[in-house]
């Protein structure tokens, strides 16, 4: 029976890229000179640091045009409460990784409200989707394609 996954994920060699380019830039900006502002990768997390919190903005803006350039979707971000204090300010980033138990849950009660005969099931943080056609899983995929759930969405191990 044909079937396929969603998933949820990123390339972190993508973000680490899309970081590396965005501290270039910032290399070259006349409005960053003299400023220590940087980004810097830990893991799924970059951590934005600047002068103040107006700075935090821009740099925020350059990484997600980095980012978007480098094929990553900006959905995926996870941007957390400003940490300023007097010399510093700092944003950390983090990024969602797999489909949450509420996303999974509303993927299948859409999928199920739709009348396709497919049948999908929660795996961890995936969803399978089993149908005995692949018009049908077309059909799914073209369906939630259509929907937002807040994060972006991969088709993958699509199997006949």
């Amino acid at each position: 029976m044909p079937s396929f996954d969603i998933v949820s994920e990123i390339d972190l060699q993508e973000v680490r890229n899309a970081t590396d380019q965005a501290n270039r830039e910032l290399q070259n900006r006349f409005d960053f000179r003299g400023v220590e502002a940087q980004f810097s990768l830990n893991n799924d997390q970059v951590l934005i640091e600047a002068d103040n919190e107006f700075q935090l903005d821009q740099m925020m803006d350059i990484f997600q045009k980095k980012l978007v350039k480098r094929g990553i979707d900006v959905a995926a971000l996870d941007v957390q409460k400003n940490e300023v204090n007097i010399a510093r300010a700092r944003m950390p980033v983090h990024f969602k990784q797999g489909v949450e138990g509420d996303a999974a849950r509303k993927m299948v009660k859409d999928i199920k409200a739709s009348k396709i005969k497919v049948q999908s099931q929660i795996q961890g943080e995936q969803v399978r989707v089993t149908g005995k056609k692949r018009d049908d899983l077309q059909q799914v995929i073209a369906l939630l394609k259509n929907h937002d759930y807040g994060l972006p969405l991969q088709f993958t191990n699509f199997r006949d």
